[in-house]
């Protein structure tokens, strides 16, 4: 991927960042998802007080993406103030996995977005749960 795209997915992360709602953690993320057309579908994480119910940035941007008709993806950032950038959850990895198992992840501290980490899905969840097809209905 050429530089100038990666840092223009980290930027929409960077912005996408600043509408997290996390009162109870502070920890905020933010999300940038590419779609094969070009197009950036952002997220931020929202926290709940219960925390089991806490979404991540990763997986708001894929799920806006999704129920926008977006299926195609090449690339994901992740941005939070975290000293090696903020590595996605497994639920993340696996919805990645999933959705768009052949796009790059790339990471960065919001302090030094310019220290971008890269990685690949398969990398970062080898061995991903796959679904298994039914072969008819109430069979």
């Amino acid at each position: 991927m050429q530089n100038e795209t990666k840092k223009r997915l980290v930027a929409a992360a960077l912005s996408a960042r600043t509408r997290a709602v996390a009162p109870y953690s502070g920890f905020q993320v933010g999300a940038a998802l590419l779609t094969v057309s070009g197009e950036i579908i952002s997220g931020a994480n929202v926290e709940s007080a219960s925390y089991g119910l806490t979404c991540c940035a990763e997986r708001i941007a894929l799920f806006k993406a999704l129920t926008e008709g977006k299926t195609r993806f090449t690339a994901i950032a992740v941005v939070a103030r975290a000293p090696r950038g903020p590595m996605p959850c497994g639920a993340c990895r696996q919805l990645l996995a999933e959705y768009a198992p052949g796009a790059e992840v790339f990471v960065a501290d919001s302090a030094k977005p310019g220290r971008i980490r890269n990685f690949t899905v398969a990398a970062l969840l080898p061995e991903a749960f796959r679904s298994v097809p039914r072969k008819g209905k109430g069979k």
